[in-house]
C-alpha cells in the first residue's frame, strides 16, 4: 500500500542541516521504539516533506533535501521583540536559548527563542528555530495504514495502530 492522503504514516528519520560549506550538522533523529507518526495530507508536515514521501511503501528508504525557503523559510534579521517581565511572573524568567510557545495577533502559533534576559524584559527571536536551514532527511517508512474515521474527524493520528488516547 502506498502513502496517500488520509493515511497514518510512521517513519524513522535522521535530520541534518546542510551548512554553507556543504557539511552536514546533526539536528535530531527518531529512536527505534518511537517512530514519527502523523496523518498524511492534512498539513501537519512540511509540504515538501510530504511530496518527497508520497507513493512510498513500508520498507522504503529515501534521502532528500529541502531548501530553507521550502522548509521553515529564510531568517528575517530584524524579527526580535521584547517581552515584559510580567509575562513570566508565574513561570519564572526563562534561560537564554529556551524556546517559548507564543501566539501572534491572528492566533498563529510562534516558537520564539530567548536571546537575552534583562531585569525588565526578555528579548526573543521570532524566527522559527530552523529558519534559514537547508535540511537533509534520511527516512525509512515503517508503517502506513488508512486513517480511522475518528482520526480523520480529529485531524491527527492516534498512533501507529490507531489506539492511542489523547
Amino acid at each position: 500500500m502506498t502513502i496517500e492522503n488520509n493515511h497514518v504514516v510512521s517513519l524513522h528519520y535522521t535530520l541534518n542541516s546542510i551548512e554553507e560549506n556543504g557539511e552536514k550538522s546533526f539536528i535530531e533523529q527518531t529512536n527505534p521504539e518511537q517512530p514519527l507518526t502523523f496523518l498524511y495530507g492534512v498539513g501537519m508536515m512540511l509540504p515538501k516533506f510530504e511530496q518527497e514521501i508520497n507513493g512510498l511503501t513500508v520498507g522504503d528508504k529515501k534521502s532528500f533535501s529541502i531548501a530553507a525557503n521550502e522548509a521553515y523559510g529564510e531568517r528575517v534579521e530584524n524579527a526580535y521583540t521584547q517581552l515584559p517581565k510580567e509575562m513570566f511572573e508565574q513561570s519564572g524568567m526563562p534561560p537564554v536559548g529556551a524556546i517559548l510557545p507564543l501566539q501572534d495577533q491572528n492566533g498563529n502559533q510562534v516558537a520564539a527563542t530567548v536571546v537575552e534576559v534583562a531585569p525588565e524584559v526578555v528579548t526573543v527571536d521570532l524566527n522559527h528555530p530552523m529558519a534559514g536551514k537547508n535540511l537533509q532527511f534520511d527516512i525509512e517508512i515503517v508503517g502506513n495504514r488508512p486513517a480511522t474515521e475518528e482520526e480523520l474527524s480529529h485531524g491527527h493520528s492516534h498512533g501507529i495502530d490507531g489506539q492511542e488516547e489523547h
